[in-house]
């Protein structure tokens, strides 16, 4: 059993409201969250506050990159235990864990550590109207403190791809995990202390949204910025409470991802492609394929070849050898998710495997565990072609010509990623021209460079993140005009 302690000013701090950590696997309690009220907020942010008057606020570029890196590197020196807290909090497959959680988690300090310290700024000599010369430049400043909003499904990961590029450019932060998933923010507060970032740089609130530590610390009028990864309507709540003050927000949020398939993809890198985008992570992937259209010619062929994949995945716990799914992250989203299976079959779908929970072993079988599904039959206005699912399914739909495919990939209110799967270029560079989306993979699937803009359209965000496009979010460019 652990103790989930807020990180405030360097120290770990209890507080009187806790509530049970339990793990998705078997829903047995493993750890005890101690939650933030106002009081611990507040100190946060003025721990943060003075931090940016003190030591960190003073430090030069070149030694907050030294530092970065030691946190990276101390990462991956207790890269066991940061692997062990996530799989115990998650309950995902060693195997995804430890070859995308954990290194990527540690990645990104390094990475922003490098954009920062080679980041050029722009400058202008010109002639003023009195016939002199003037120069003028640019600087980058930190925004100031920043409210980290973070998602369950890749704990680590996605703070720290906020986290890393916030302190690169000399801001502090209060981070507000998911109350399913405490423990790597809590570890990395360990982490912070032993290499030596001073205190009040990196804080740890946790707790829920209304009423808890996620509205305090967007309420909160001393947080400069806000940055969230997480549902839309969530989304729609910290906005509003950004309103006032004015302050900026970067967002990436929820989605109904496309996957297109064309007769003439490689067939069987294409069904790859997509059991990936669809299962992986047991579907609790924000860039996830909910909606596959596959054209005609090929249609039962990948359905059945689908069908296959999704059969063979081998469900159970981290540990286990072999275990390509994991169960989902909470009762409740278990229910969310076998809530929309039955809508399916109440719809008329034809459930080509799945549907339901998976048979499990005894000490198994109170976790949160769903089958991978997948359905064809339905029309474009069925709830579950319409709406986010975060789950392990798919809809599969045939599809004729390229104008149907993109129409059929814009029809949605969301606008984060699709997969497109071809060997005509012409067709593959006229699919990432036209659908609208932020991020369009051909003839691949969650292949990221880390120095590429990142975010959704519409319903799925506001800006993007990543290389120098995260710049943009975390620093103030301040313009000085020199007359000489």
């Amino acid at each position: 059993m652990k103790n989930y302690l807020n990180f405030i000013g360097g120290e770990f701090v209890a507080t009187d409201k806790t509530f049970e950590n339990r793990a998705p696997v078997d829903n047995r309690v493993i750890g005890q969250v101690h939650e933030a009220g106002k009081a611990e907020v507040d100190a946060a942010v003025k721990a943060a506050r003075a931090a940016l008057k003190g030591e960190w606020g003073r430090m030069s570029v070149n030694r907050r990159v030294e530092l970065l890196y030691a946190v990276a590197d101390e990462i991956n020196r207790r890269f066991d235990d940061f692997l062990a807290a996530e799989m115990a909090d998650t309950g995902k497959p060693k195997s995804l864990a430890s070859h995308i959680d954990i290194p990527r988690g540690a990645a990104n300090f390094k990475v922003f550590a490098d954009i920062v310290k080679n980041v050029p700024t722009e400058s202008f000599e010109m002639t003023t109207p009195d016939g002199g010369t003037a120069l003028s430049y640019a600087l980058r400043s930190p925004v100031g403190v920043i409210g980290v909003v973070c998602p369950w499904n890749l704990p680590l990961l996605l703070m720290t791809w906020k986290v890393g590029p916030a302190l690169a450019c000399g801001n502090t932060v209060i981070v507000k995990p998911s109350e399913e998933t405490p423990a790597t923010a809590t570890l990395l507060g360990e982490v912070m202390k032993a290499v030596g970032i001073p205190d009040g740089v990196y804080n740890v609130v946790h707790g829920f949204g209304p009423n808890s530590a996620g509205a305090f610390l967007t309420q909160h009028p001393d947080v400069d910025a806000i940055t969230f990864t997480g549902e839309t309507r969530t989304g729609e709540a910290i906005m509003a409470a950004a309103a006032q003050g004015v302050r900026p927000v970067s967002f990436e949020l929820g989605g109904k991802n496309a996957g297109i398939v064309f007769a003439d993809a490689d067939f069987d890198k294409a069904v790859a492609g997509i059991t990936r985008s669809a299962f992986e992570n047991c579907g609790q992937v924000c860039l996830g394929t909910e909606r596959v259209y596959v054209q005609r010619p090929i249609f039962d062929k990948f359905v059945q070849a689908l069908k296959a994949k999704a059969e063979a995945l081998k469900i159970g716990p981290s540990e286990e050898p072999g275990v390509g799914l994991g169960p989902l992250i909470s009762r409740e989203h278990q229910q969310k998710v076998l809530g929309y299976y039955q809508k399916a079959k109440d719809a008329g779908a034809t459930v080509v495997t799945g549907g339901g929970v998976p048979e499990m072993p005894a000490v198994l079988a109170e976790g949160y565990w769903v089958q991978p599904t997948i359905w064809t039959g339905l029309p474009e206005t069925a709830s579950v072609v319409r709406e986010e699912i975060f789950g392990p399914c798919c809809h599969i739909s045939p599809f004729d010509t390229i104008d149907e495919a993109i129409a059929l990939a814009n029809d949605t209110d969301y606008g984060l990623a699709t997969t497109v799967w071809t060997q005509d270029l012409s067709t593959a560079h006229r699919m990432g021209r036209e659908i609208n989306v932020g991020l369009c993979w051909i003839n691949s699937w969650f292949l990221r460079d880390l120095r590429t803009a990142f975010g959704g359209s519409k319903a799925s965000g506001i800006g993007r993140e990543g290389g120098v496009h995260s710049l943009e979010f975390y620093t103030e460019l301040r313009n000085v005009m020199v007359k000489l």
